[in-house]
């Protein structure tokens, strides 16, 4: 079954997503006559509870598909470190013309597979415990779209075709919108239509680059169409160089790059807590995911950097993306429009460290896409718990709470020394990478707004930590932030359930273990990236 791990990543989710669609169908009669019992005097039918054992059997249905997923992952990254790249053609059909459908995996997308499903299973764990109370009557429809979502990612970043990417990009998208509308109420839904208006105009704009890349080359296969480029001597061709710019545009709205990143602070901060935990640790980081393979696999890396020659231009609005979020950021007051913030100014790093246009720029950019999706998901884990226990979004409202919830507050301050940067978190590591390509590429404002982002990141996590840890808690029946509390009480440990603390106790361990173990993780991404002629060899 080994050979066919690039198929069954795919179709697990995909079939759990119909199996969960069906546990749905048949709503109890119990549950509909007490519905109907209920109904107010303004005809409101408030939506009935699944039965536990329906509701059980989404959520483990979920898990289990995630699981083989995650072995999937795992298996092929043993194959491409030990074979080299994978080709794997749908149905065994394999056509000259560049219309089959491929599957494709080398050392770069084989690690960025295991992050991705590693992410969706820890937020699947976690989601067991919220959904329920964030989606009532819902479950189905939530993990049948959550399922499809994750099916969407991992497709988009192991396809081979241009147009099937496509395909997967809009399962992905289609999907997340709908877990987004499903959060609080009249917020969530306008967060999602305006998440609707701006992933279809970027999904129009990479579509239209396929059909005119289509049209010049008459492939869609991404790693023919750059040796028909080299071949027909398309180079100057202006056709190509729309379909670049269209394409780039498309994945620049995805990814919530400034100033296209009006969408994402109020989608992941008004959608129910296990879609944002979904959401904000992947999306971004596969639509950066694809934005290089485009660059390194499609285009290939002369027509990029040389024949274009747009990297100091890229490299100037990624700067100011990284400084612009950082300092919108720093103006928050809730918790998680600082963190959807912050994931912006990740996305000016990662942009900026691929069009530097060398071996080191590429590894940061490549290895922060992992760090990132790992640090992400454990902010936005702890966040959640956060607020569930607080039942307050505010910075202000986390006074005292390293007392009182010791095991939660010390992941979140894990997670946020990775995005400060400190060793050896993998924060720091990727940012080294990035940081010495800037000053090999001689882009020292680069370097600047990165210096300039980890001070802001420490000012605003410092500022979290002091309220936290120096504040009292507040008495009973008191809001949080007040300081007249007794400093003499014996504070009580107040956790959130196992099942919620557990998954954010694995995620920060991921931080770590990233980290730690950097260089394997960067040598494997080296075995793919070092065939690519850029600027500055390995080291």
């Amino acid at each position: 079954m080994a050979e066919h791990a690039p198929v069954i990543l795919l179709l697990a989710p995909l079939f759990a997503a119909i199996a969960v669609s069906l546990a749905g169908i048949r709503l109890p009669a119990k549950a509909a006559s007490v519905a109907e019992e209920s109904t107010g005097a303004a005809g409101e039918i408030p939506a009935p509870a699944l039965p536990a054992k329906e509701d059980q059997l989404c959520y483990l249905l979920t898990i289990g598909a995630l699981a083989i997923s995650l072995v999937a992952s795992l298996t092929m990254l043993g194959q491409t470190i030990d074979s080299g790249v994978i080709q794997y053609f749908v149905g065994n059909w394999s056509s000259p013309l560049g219309i089959g459908i491929e599957l494709r995996v080398d050392h770069i997308n084989a690690v960025a597979l295991v992050m991705i499903s590693a992410v969706a299973l820890i937020t699947a764990f976690y989601s067991g415990s919220r959904v329920a109370e964030e989606t009532p009557g819902k479950e189905p429809q939530f993990y049948a779209m959550f399922l499809l979502s994750v099916m969407g990612l991992m497709g988009m970043t192991v396809a081979g075709d241009a147009f099937n990417l496509y395909v997967l990009l809009e399962v992905a998208s289609l999907s997340g919108y709908a877990l987004v509308a499903m959060g609080e109420k009249r917020r969530a839904s306008v967060a999602a239509f305006n998440y609707i208006i701006m992933g279809t105009i970027g999904a129009s704009f990479y579509l239209l680059g396929v059909g005119y890349l289509y049209i010049k080359t008459g492939s869609l296969n991404m790693a023919g169409i750059q040796g028909i480029i080299a071949e027909q001597g398309l180079q100057g061709s202006k056709t190509i160089q729309i379909a670049f710019i269209l394409i780039l545009l498309g994945v620049w709205i995805k990814m919530a790059f400034f100033p296209l990143h009006g969408w994402l602070a109020n989608a992941y901060s008004y959608s129910p807590s296990s879609s944002a935990c979904l959401l904000a640790p992947l999306v971004t980081k596969v639509s950066i995911y694809i934005m290089i393979r485009m660059m390194l696999t499609v285009f290939g890396p002369f027509y990029v950097f040389t024949t274009l020659d747009w990297g100091s231009v890229v490299v100037w609005l990624a700067t100011i993306a990284i400084v612009a979020a950082s300092i919108i950021a720093l103006c928050q007051t809730e918790l998680k429009k600082m963190l959807s913030y912050l994931i912006v100014a990740e996305v000016g790093y990662m942009v900026g460290g691929a069009w530097l246009g060398n071996h080191f720029g590429m590894v940061g950019a490549i290895y922060h896409i992992i760090s990132d999706g790992f640090m992400t998901l454990c902010l936005f884990l702890a966040a959640s718990i956060l607020i569930f226990k607080t039942k307050q979004n505010t910075i202000a409202g986390l006074a005292g709470l390293y007392k009182k919830m010791p095991l939660t507050m010390g992941a979140f301050t894990l997670g946020a020394l990775s995005m400060i940067g400190a060793p050896p978190t993998c924060g720091f590591f990727s940012k080294y990478y990035l940081i010495r390509g800037g000053i090999e590429a001689g882009h020292w404002e680069y370097v600047g707004a990165l210096l300039f982002s980890s001070l802001v990141n420490a000012i605003l996590f410092f500022r979290i930590i002091e309220v936290a840890y120096f504040n009292p808690l507040p008495k009973e029946g008191e809001s949080h932030g007040h300081d007249d509390h007794d400093e003499s009480e014996r504070v009580r440990w107040d956790e959130a359930p196992a099942s919620m603390v557990a998954p954010l106790l694995i995620a920060a361990s991921g931080v770590l273990f990233v980290g730690l173990y950097n260089r394997e993780i960067v040598t494997v991404i080296e075995q793919t990236l070092n065939t690519y002629a850029l600027v500055g060899g390995g080291g």
